[in-house]
């Protein structure tokens, strides 16, 4: 998926046509739960950095597209499911949804960009709570405490959605190319050095036996569905 994503994003880019992107999930029960918990198990200090690498290098593509791109969040955004919506510019989201970072469970911590950009997005001390506690929040608290921009039905959603990128069109590309730019490099400096940190913390954890046996733990008690990050 990180793949097709990527590769999305690049043909996304080039075509002309293209002035505004809408990412959600198929469905109703979840904008995305994140990576399985089965794959991460298997991961040691080498791989888990490479996959950390990967993550970060596909959501900065999602997050540096000359275009404005919405999260229509229509159900859980776990785990890297919810660093996916954090790299986006704009994020709606349905009043059933939930939001967080669980991996902390697992004995890991966020390692797609989601300890800094919800650090950057909600402020320091939130990031804490939600990366460190492992709180879920619903959709209303979310917006409370500037994790989404909004909260809508989820019969509303697609059409909010649409809605906000119909308003976005009607600006200049290239206006809204620099606008993005500017205020994204705000940022830039302390997120690429914290995305270095971030994989070298999240690799560092998986050569742990603590952290192997609580993923042994967790797939024992029959979570794999419900627990996929």
């Amino acid at each position: 998926m990180l793949q097709e994503l990527s590769e999305a994003m690049g043909t996304i880019e080039k075509d002309n046509t293209i002035r505004c992107v809408i990412i959600t999930g198929e469905g109703e029960k979840a904008f995305s739960a994140g990576a399985d918990i089965n794959e991460l198990h298997e991961l040691t200090q080498e791989t888990a950095a490479e996959l950390s690498r990967k993550g970060q290098k596909v959501f900065s593509k999602v997050e540096a597209l000359p275009k404005p791109v919405l999260a229509a969040i229509n159900g859980y955004a776990l785990g890297g499911g919810l660093e996916l919506a954090l790299a986006c510019d704009f994020r709606l989201v349905s009043d059933h949804a939930e939001l967080g970072f669980p991996e902390m469970k697992l004995g890991i911590i966020p390692g797609w960009g989601g300890t800094q950009r919800l650090a950057l997005t909600v402020g320091v001390a939130e990031a804490k709570r939600l990366i460190m506690l492992s709180d879920r929040v619903k959709a209303k608290e979310a917006y409370k405490m500037g994790l989404v921009d909004k909260v809508v039905s989820q019969k509303e959603l697609k059409a909010e959605a649409e809605a906000l990128a119909q308003r976005l069109c009607e600006w200049s590309p290239a206006a809204l190319k620099q606008a993005k730019l500017a205020i994204n490099s705000v940022t830039i400096n302390f997120l690429e050095s914290g995305l270095k940190k971030e994989t070298e913390f999240f690799a560092l954890l998986f050569s742990m036996k603590e952290t192997k046996e609580r993923m042994d733990l967790f797939l024992s008690q029959g979570n794999k569905k419900e627990g996929d990050l």
